[in-house]
């Protein structure tokens, strides 16, 4: 009949990274090698209800992200994947349960300078699916002047929030990172992104 024994995925994997909910898994053993994929998702407020994802549906990545087709931030939801090729099909492989709201995993934003005579504007950007725009992110920044411990911290302030900093009393070369925060329980933060130094008030 041309059906082939279709070994499922294995690895399924629900993981948050970067703003992003994703579902990974790596192909079943001895996988043709244009096999494709298709995924869908249950949430934990409609059980055995598995909703379609278009945008993966017959893939040959092994990954999904799920980000943008979730219908509920604060749910847990899982995923399952099954192998397809020609008319075989293997069976589905759960991941286990996440929720976004609770398990999302920051990056850290990206620190755009805008330098005058005596303010510096700082600017946080964030590598956001579209979707989650509207949820409330902040972010930290940090001030320093380059060599020394001692930092100034500006906390707090709204994703699209602009800090203006004085800087007529600065003199030397300083430093500003920045870090996302989201303020679910408990609290979660990124990594400080890498700092970005400018010097200020250098007479020629």
């Amino acid at each position: 009949s041309g059906h082939v024994q279709l070994l499922p995925p294995q690895n399924v994997t629900l993981l948050s990274k970067d703003f992003a909910m994703i579902v990974t898994w790596a192909p079943g053993e001895g996988s043709p090698p244009d096999v494709s994929y298709t995924v869908r998702y249950e949430s934990q407020d409609l059980l055995d209800k598995w909703m379609k994802v278009p945008h993966c549906k017959n893939i040959s990545r092994t990954f999904c992200n799920l980000t943008c087709a979730l219908s509920n931030f604060y749910v847990k939801v899982r995923a399952r994947v099954k192998a397809v090729w020609g008319r075989s099909q293997s069976p589905w492989v759960k991941s286990q349960f996440k929720d976004y709201y609770s398990e999302v995993e920051l990056a850290p934003p990206t620190l755009n300078l805008n330098v005058t005579e005596n303010f510096i504007h700082v600017k946080a950007s964030f590598p956001l699916p579209t979707c989650v725009e509207n949820l409330i992110w902040k972010y930290d920044l940090n001030l320093w002047e380059a060599g020394s411990e001692d930092k100034k911290k500006y906390e707090g302030y709204f994703r699209k929030d602009t800090v203006t900093i004085d800087t007529s009393a600065l003199r030397g070369n300083y430093c500003f990172s920045a870090r996302a925060v989201f303020e679910s329980v408990p609290l979660k933060h990124s990594e400080f992104s890498q700092p970005v130094c400018v010097p200020l008030n250098h007479k020629g």
